[in-house]
């Protein structure tokens, strides 16, 4: 695995990427139904929460106490279970060359264009804010978007980091602005909501305004 991405990998940062441990279990005569035709012992995978916390919490030794038989069965071992050693632990070939298929993949395919959806996620516009939100004060809106104090004291619902790019690319927090018109101005909540579903440039503000009703026990 070192060859192939030019980095160490630990058993944690293995078992992270769901690749499964292994431990080699010789035939045992007593425990017929664990091995069925598998006379010559079988590769029993280590998957059993409990198991795989004691090997990542840095154990001396390998302790199995859920595998699954050699037809693939999920099976109970014996009380205390198995145990080996750890240098004993082994990988299937094929579970890490698809590991190393995946992470190649992913090293190759080009960066996500996110720089779009997060400038839009920042805020809306003052032609957004005036069609959401204008109909629902009786003050002037327009006129307070132009404010120095941005709606609401200090930067208020206005996003300060779109401010430095000059007064065209000011965008605002519809979830701070519809906050403070029910906190300042009585606009009922209800019709705030409204407003999240009614538009189409607020509906991917939607679930955060109603979790931050939620938290706010509304």
């Amino acid at each position: 695995m070192l060859e192939q991405t030019g980095s160490p990998w630990t058993l944690a940062r293995l078992v992270e990427h769901d690749i499964t441990p292994y431990v080699w279990l010789d035939y045992d005569a007593a425990l017929p139904e664990l091995f069925g035709e598998a006379n010559g012992g079988y590769a029993a995978p280590i998957f059993f929460e409990g198991d795989i916390a004691r090997l990542l919490a840095g154990s001396d030794d390998v302790l199995i106490t859920i595998t699954k038989d050699a037809y693939k069965i999920v099976a109970r071992l014996p009380a205390p279970g198995f145990t080996r050693q750890r240098h004993e632990l082994r990988f299937l070939g094929k579970e890490l060359e698809r590991l190393v298929g995946r992470l190649k993949h992913a090293a190759a395919a080009p960066p996500p264009k996110v720089a779009t959806a997060q400038e839009s996620k920042a805020g809306i516009n003052a032609a957004q804010v005036m069609t959401a939100f204008a109909g629902l004060v009786k003050i002037d809106l327009q006129q307070a978007l132009l404010e120095a104090c941005g709606v609401f004291g200090d930067e208020g619902a206005r996003v300060k980091a779109s401010v430095k790019k000059g007064k065209a690319n000011t965008v605002w927090n519809p979830i701070t602005l519809a906050l403070g018109l029910n906190d300042l101005y009585r606009v009922p909540l209800g019709r705030l909501a409204r407003a999240f579903v009614a538009h189409d440039f607020l509906h991917e503000w939607k679930y955060e305004w109603d979790q931050t009703l939620a938290l706010l026990g509304k």
